[in-house]
């Protein structure tokens, strides 16, 4: 059965909350000046998918009984976030505990298809949203659902608030659980709080230019419309990067990554599928690690927020009728913005300004979560068989972000699969843009099946 229509029934147990196996520290922490904007205030979905080890071991109780021990390192995850004056957010440590479901699924991993790419089937089955949970004050910080599967594989389903770390921490979380449910006593990297190093500078100064915190009035209603919402995900493999590149000048080809490539090749596609007046202002807003980017580097174990959203800018007209080449320039220079200036910069207006929420007026936003690891995460049964990002869309505003997320196709192409999230008018439209580009450069989308995979 394809997993397009696949519906399979859940049986969940009570939620519970798993409190740290030891006593832990009763304590207040602050977050960083990074972590508290109001743009990371949102709960962000994370599934992993596992094949039986034919063993006799149930993966609820190993993880169940990791997630204890890993949490006496990482007590702030079982504390809960307040506000305090100023908008800023404190984690309270009271060692509550974290959010844990226990749950049995009527599905076997291989009726999920040959192929496992977000949109999944069923998925807020697979990680439910136990009410009055999901608020990012006084609620728990992670919820985890633990899923057995008929055919004796398991999904583990996570649900992070993100002002509490970004996808590096969360996996250093992760692979601590999975170090400790195969028999280890402590984490192979321990956690570093230390947030105050992303904190403002005393007095803060902005010192940098921050188009990416611009306030744009939504005089057109261009914020995505919530109803009609499309997801499909798109595989660029080898080929379809070739592609891409050929509709590019060489000499900018050369010194540009794939990430770039795909960032201003997406970037291009959805503003044309989406229509907005020529001289209307459109952006991309790339996230950068920027954990190597401070002298000396943030201490390895720091999971707080680290990264920044450079932003690429110009009108919508520009961009549609320009070639490639010029947006994946505006995209390679934006990179290139963030120094550990920038960040302190950052931390500077979001104290100055009241922690604002990143521009989302006719913005698009990417996440390369390629190098993160969360395919990498082992609880005892080796490495998934998918590992990332439940669904693309997620985010404080729903449909603006996407994420590049590692992918093997079932020919055994590596490459990246993105999940795109539009309305049903400009989803179309998208493809026929993308459809375009890439055939232009001998590849279609029709000689790749696994090129697109729509939702239900």
């Amino acid at each position: 059965m394809g997993s397009k229509s696949l519906t399979f029934r859940v049986t969940r147990q009570k939620p519970e909350l798993v409190r740290p196996a030891k006593s832990t520290p009763r304590e207040c922490k602050l977050l960083s000046d990074i972590d508290d904007q109001e743009g990371l205030r949102f709960q962000i979905p994370v599934i992993q998918f596992y094949r039986s080890d034919d063993g006799s071991r149930d993966p609820v109780k190993v993880i169940r009984e990791a997630i204890a021990k890993a949490l006496v390192f990482y007590y702030p995850f079982a504390g809960r976030l307040r506000e305090c004056a100023g908008r800023k957010l404190v984690v309270d440590c009271t060692g509550e505990g974290v959010m844990f479901i226990e749950a049995d699924a009527e599905v076997t991993l291989e009726q999920f298809g040959e192929e496992l790419q977000p949109p999944f089937p069923c998925l807020e089955e697979l990680l439910y949203d136990v009410p009055e949970s999901a608020g990012v004050l006084h609620c728990p910080v992670l919820l985890i659902q633990v899923t057995r599967l008929r055919c004796g594989g398991f999904i583990f389903a996570l649900r992070l608030n993100h002002a509490m770390s970004d996808a590096a921490g969360l996996v250093q979380f992760m692979n601590a659980v999975g170090e400790i449910a195969r028999g280890a006593s402590a984490p192979s990297v321990l956690p570093v709080w230390q947030r105050e190093l992303l904190n403002a500078r005393d007095p803060p100064r902005v010192t940098c230019t921050h188009h990416e915190y611009d306030e744009v009035a939504d005089t057109k209603g261009t914020i995505i419309p919530l109803d009609d919402m499309v997801h499909r995900s798109f595989f660029f493999g080898p080929t379809e990067v070739s592609a891409l590149r050929k509709s590019i000048p060489l000499d900018i080809s050369r010194k540009c990554s794939t990430f770039e490539i795909l960032t201003a090749c997406l970037w291009r596609c959805r503003t044309i599928a989406l229509q907005p007046e020529p001289n209307e202002e459109v952006r991309v807003l790339c996230i950068v690690n920027a954990r190597s980017k401070f002298d000396p580097p943030l201490p390895q174990g720091y999971y707080g927020n680290a990264f920044a959203f450079p932003v690429a800018l110009t009108t919508a007209g520009e961009l549609c009728k320009r070639a490639l080449g010029c947006a994946l320039e505006l995209v390679n220079k934006a990179k290139c913005d963030v120094t550990e200036d920038y960040m302190k910069s950052v931390a500077d207006l979001m104290v100055i300004k009241g922690r604002p929420h990143f521009t989302v007026v006719r913005t698009y936003l990417v996440s390369d979560v390629t190098r993160a690891g969360f395919n990498e995460v082992d609880f005892g049964w080796g490495k998934p068989a998918y590992g990332g990002p439940a669904k693309g869309g997620v985010g404080a505003i729903p449909g603006v972000a996407s994420f590049y997320i590692p992918f093997k196709n079932k020919n055994g192409e590596k490459g990246i699969v993105v999940p795109i999230c539009l309305p049903g008018f400009a989803m179309d439209a998208f493809v026929r843009e993308l459809e375009n580009l890439l055939s232009k450069n001998h590849h279609s989308i029709d000689d790749h099946s696994a090129f697109v995979r729509s939702a239900l």
